[in-house]
């Protein structure tokens, strides 16, 4: 069974709609104990990283997926789940989850492009992983976001993308898998990716 974590931070509908379409089982939820139970975690979210880190402290779910990751259990994060697995966010001025070493910034003002980056974006997958294995050349996903993550560890990266700068859009550690974009809002690409989630075993190749 596939938990999709409840922190108050949206988009959880369409993730459990991607994966009911892939005829996978899915439960969203906050409770500790289901989420201790289930083969495996998808941690998306949009919104603010002070928010959201005020839900999931009061909850207890900071710790619990903290000790998911470290007992091995295959984790996806998904936009704003992807930054908060950082140690630290420009947004609130945040301090983030720190599974993940690094820090998430802003886009800069004097970008001379839209912020936030909202649209269709080619992603440079740099590693063989299970997760992003048997992409279509070419793909592109949909990103909707003002802050980006930036690992300390650029071996980290599993993708990068280019809007005014080059940024993480895709990073892995250990058993768990990161995504800026949302992978449940792109079509064909991003339900590959979900699906390949779905049986990864939480080892990289």
């Amino acid at each position: 069974m596939i938990a999709i974590v409840d922190y108050r931070a949206g988009n959880l509908t369409s993730v459990a709609r991607a994966l009911h379409y892939l005829g996978e089982h899915c439960l969203i939820t906050s409770d500790l104990n289901e989420l201790r139970r289930a083969d495996r975690i998808i941690f998306p979210g949009v919104g603010a990283a002070g928010e959201a880190m005020a839900n999931l402290r009061q909850r207890g779910l900071d710790h619990l997926l903290s000790e998911c990751v470290q007992g091995g259990k295959p984790v996806l994060g998904i936009c704003l789940g992807t930054q908060v697995i950082l140690e630290h966010s420009e947004e609130n001025d945040t301090a983030c989850l720190g599974i993940v070493a690094g820090n998430v910034k802003r886009f800069p003002e004097n970008l001379q492009l839209k912020i936030p980056h909202m649209g269709w974006n080619h992603v440079d997958f740099r590693k063989n992983h299970p997760v992003f294995h048997g992409l279509p050349e070419g793909s592109e996903f949909y990103f909707v976001h003002s802050y980006y993550p930036a690992p300390a560890d650029p071996e980290l990266v599993a993708g990068w993308t280019e809007y005014g700068l080059r940024f993480c859009a895709a990073l892995t550690y250990r058993n768990l898998a990161a995504v800026q974009f949302h992978p449940e809002k792109s079509g064909r690409p991003g339900l590959k990716i979900l699906s390949n989630f779905c049986r990864w075993k939480g080892g990289e190749c």
